[in-house]
């Protein structure tokens, strides 16, 4: 039977493939205490659909590169952009104006 994780879209950079990023947490053996542990698992996505911050399932097939081993099955949430306005650029005069305009003033 193949896996199916669930993860969230790290990189679509590649061409047809995206990197997952998988977030679980365990509990050490000894000590009891949980940490976080998170694997980057490169998979197929034949039609580029996936994007940047979505959360995808992905699922085990056969092996389609030296990497990859696993296939985009679904988007199961799209990324929520932000818009994000952009701060004004203020312009600083050139030193030569401002020289110029000191011997002006004079």
């Amino acid at each position: 039977m193949a896996r199916t994780l669930v993860g969230t879209v790290a990189s679509d950079k590649g061409d047809k493939t995206i990197i997952v990023s998988i977030h679980t947490r365990k509990t050490h053996p000894l000590y009891k205490k949980q940490y976080s542990v998170t694997n980057r698992i490169m998979a197929h996505d034949e039609k580029n659909e996936a994007k940047l911050g979505d959360r995808v399932e992905i699922v085990e097939c056969r092996p389609l590169s030296a990497r990859k081993r696993f296939k985009l099955n679904k988007v199961v949430e799209t990324a929520r952009i932000l818009h994000v306005e952009p701060e004004p650029v203020v312009e600083k005069p050139a030193k030569e104006e401002v020289e110029a305009e000191a011997k002006e003033t004079k």
